[in-house]
């Protein structure tokens, strides 16, 4: 039996990010019905369509006719899960609100999915990438050259409201299967850029400069060669990093190279630049340094290690063709989800009411009582643990006596490791083993990125772990999946990011670039949360565990998933430009006299009222088609460069326009709508002091979830977990004495200085 098989799912969003949370639902057995107006989803024309509602019945509804309210009505009472993406107050009139359903409905689990937040006038927007970005100051942190912001040409936020969005109806399902209630569960956009660009500010801290387009470190960027061609060396760690110096013949300048990184960037620019792509990645790969060229997403789609990994499907469609499209981002081993077909219409379903058991009792929190020993480094394994944390789990997070590599006092490293309890155990010391092992016993859940092979040696795979705890869940990461000659290699965020094709679509044709936020790395930890908690429901089913296995090659493909899909003669996807401001006049970042504003305008009507607003020479037609850096844009700019931001703004929404502040990161931290819909929280860490991030990636009205704890020290609950877990005092002080555990140490100190340096806030 599935994750969701015998789920009833009623799917009333459009676009990107709901669809694609029912999707992922869908992809694991459930039954969904999409409800959509009668003129059809405002995004059906977008290739990702097909996607983003495969597996699903089509249904058109008119809601504002009362026949077809009362049908979608009866859909819902038959209904485990609705979830829905309206503006705030539009759910109200209809009375398909969260309190007037749940109410009704007692075990209907009710997810509200609105584009931007809960409450203030930002939050009436059509959804729309650039303005989520320009609002909570993601425009601002991507690396630029220019002092400006930069369209993501990749709906980042929105990939992971959706993400989120599955994550919380299966942690909400979870938690239905013991308290028998239903409950409103909240997935806004900001709850989806809380997850993939995750802000944090350190008070006591001055803020890190703005990165580079390229990278901010000679160690961690892009290059470009001899002939015109770029490709990226990700040696993250020292000891990748002085493999590549030797490789290139430098090892006699590395102690220069370690006082002066700017000369170091420059003395290998100059190297790259002396020889063909594919000659340095021949030198560097064959001595083992992690490195990949950039090349197209379609190129990538059409490789052999997508194929390897079994990451592409196709299905006929009778107008379209064949259509392709990412396989599942994640596979459980003994209850495999599936694509089963492209959205199909016409049919009729009925599904009679729920009983509505209530069985009272369970947590308190959406995943309340689920332990996770989480073994996961730098960002993809170690987010993941923290997306479960937020969500009600006990985390603990477990390190070596070196500590995570990436362990430091940065942002990167906070966000990612907040609401833990540290564990600091050697595996390789006397006694060691046997106590894991007697943590695994009691575990249900334990999370690694390993590369491939890594586990089995240290004795800790799925195959050792289940004998020890057959309802134990094993999640591991890696960068290329555990199929094909890639499984092995070492492999980070930008490798993906430059060979999937998501840094040639941000620079276009002058350059590629490095995105800030790392793309594969967040996007992997979504996933992973959303693959443990559909295998918690799965055993909840069977009483059985299983292994989850993802990796950042699946992740390459889900976070672009709509830019993939393809078919014949599919329409193009946009590109970027270097500090891309925008996708054409109309849809682009303008400077004001006193900061900057986010615009998208796409209709003539709208378009009209805004030449008459600024007094522009055009007509509407016109202005809709004209290029994001013509005289149009020109024309726009200077008339706006003239006014006050927040005084333009109030003349142009009263007009329709969609029309947004585009605030710098230190604004976002002061942002009065963004503090009154709860994107920041203030907390305090034990060393650093007060601490602004984010506070949550979903919300629940009935069992709230949120960060109980502040980022641990390495090993700094080693003495409390293990007594949590039932060890005797004696034997924890011999486990300590034997160097099998460890405490928090003055040696632990030169962790702090990591790997954050070569990320900015």
């Amino acid at each position: 039996m599935t994750a969701f098989a015998g789920l009833r799912l009623v799917d009333f969003t459009q676009g990107r990010a709901g669809p694609m949370a029912s999707m992922l639902i869908g992809d694991f057995d459930a039954e969904i019905i999409k409800v959509e107006p009668p003129v059809g989803d405002h995004m059906q024309a977008h290739p990702g369509y097909q996607a983003w509602n495969r597996n699903k019945q089509i249904l058109r509804l008119d809601l504002g006719l009362p026949a077809d309210l009362e049908r979608a009505r009866t859909l819902i009472a038959g209904a485990d899960v609705v979830v829905f993406d309206h503006a705030p107050g539009k759910l109200e009139p209809l009375g398909l609100d969260p309190a007037s359903l749940t109410s009704a409905y007692p075990g209907l689990i009710h997810v509200w999915m609105p584009p931007y937040g809960t409450s203030g006038p930002w939050s009436q927007l059509p959804a729309h990438h650039s303005l989520l970005s320009a609002l909570t100051g993601v425009a601002f942190r991507q690396g630029a050259y220019s002092d400006q912001p930069v369209h993501l040409i990749l709906p980042l936020g929105q990939y992971g409201q959706a993400v989120m969005g599955a994550a919380a109806i299966g942690a909400a399902l979870h938690e239905r299967s013991q308290s028998g209630s239903g409950q409103a569960v909240t997935v806004s956009g900001l709850h989806g850029m809380s997850e993939v660009a995750g802000p944090l500010r350190v008070l006591a801290q001055p803020p890190l400069p703005r990165g580079a387009p390229q990278g901010a470190s000679p160690s961690y960027r892009l290059y470009e060669c001899g002939d015109g061609q770029w490709f990226f060396m990700a040696t993250l760690f020292m000891p990748f990093y002085r493999k590549a110096i030797e490789a290139l013949g430098l090892v006699e300048h590395w102690d220069l190279f370690m006082m002066d990184p700017f000369l170091a960037r420059e003395v290998l620019m100059e190297i790259f630049r002396t020889r063909s792509r594919e000659d340095w990645l021949t030198v560097l790969k064959g001595a083992g340094v992690p490195c990949a060229p950039v090349g197209q997403r379609e190129d990538w789609f059409r490789s052999e290690a997508i194929r390897d990994a079994g990451m592409k499907v196709s299905f006929d469609h009778p107008d379209l063709g064949q259509v392709s499209m990412p396989n599942l981002p994640v596979r459980l081993s003994s209850t495999p989800g599936s694509i089963k077909g492209l959205p199909a219409t016409g049919g009729h379903v009925d599904w009679p009411a729920r009983t509505q058991v209530e069985t009272g009792g369970g947590p308190s929190r959406p995943l309340g009582g689920i332990r996770v020993l989480d073994m996961g480094t730098v960002i993809a394994g170690a987010h993941a643990g923290g997306v479960l944390a937020n969500l009600g789990a006990d985390v603990f997070k477990i390190e070596p006596v070196e500590g995570d590599p990436f362990r430091s006092d940065g942002g990167p490293f906070l966000v990612c490791n907040r609401g833990k309890r540290g564990l600091g155990i050697d595996l390789k010391a006397p006694g060691a083993k046997e106590m894991f092992f007697d943590l695994v016993r009691q575990a249900d859940v334990i999370l690694d990125n390993y590369r491939f092979g890594v586990r089995a040696r240290l004795g800790i795979d799925y195959a050792v772990l289940k004998t020890i705890n057959p309802k134990i869940i094993s999640c591991s990461i890696n960068a290329y999946g555990d199929k094909g000659p890639r499984a092995p290699l070492p492999g980070f965020d930008p490798l993906l990011q430059a060979e999937g094709g998501m840094m040639a679509a941000q620079g276009g044709a002058p350059e590629p670039v490095l995105h800030t936020i790392a793309v594969n790395d967040v996007a992997t930890a979504g996933i992973v949360a959303f693959g443990v908690i559909a295998a918690l429901n799965a055993r909840n089913r069977t009483g059985e565990g299983q292994e989850v296995v993802t990796s950042l090659l699946a992740q390459s493909l889900t976070y672009q998933i709509g830019e993939i899909t393809t078919y014949e003669g599919r329409p193009a996807n946009d590109v970027g430009d270097t500090d891309c401001l925008g996708l054409r006049a109309l849809h682009r970042y303008y400077r004001c006299r006193d900061g900057w504003m986010a615009m998208v305008v796409e209709t003539e009507v709208q378009a009209a009222e805004l030449i008459g607003l600024l007094g522009l020479e055009t007509t509407a037609a016109e202005a809709l088609v004209a290029p994001r850096d013509g005289d149009l844009a020109s024309a726009i700019e200077a008339a706006l460069s003239l006014r006050a931001r927040d005084e333009i703004l109030g003349q142009m929404m009263p007009l329709g326009l969609a029309v947004a502040p585009c605030l710098r990161g230190y604004e976002a931290f002061d942002d009065d709508w963004l503090w009154e819909n709860g994107f920041f929280e203030m907390w305090k860490h034990p060393r650093l002091g007060e601490t602004v991030s984010v506070r949550a990636f979903a919300d629940f009205s009935r069992t709230p979830g949120g960060f109980r704890y502040p980022v641990p020290e390495a090993g700094e609950h080693s003495r409390a977990v293990l007594a949590e877990f039932g060890l005797a005092t004696d034997r924890i002080d011999k486990l300590i004495a034997d160097g099998a555990v460890f405490e928090p140490a003055a040696s632990q100190a030169h962790l702090r200085d990591g790997g954050a340096a070569l990320f900015t806030q």
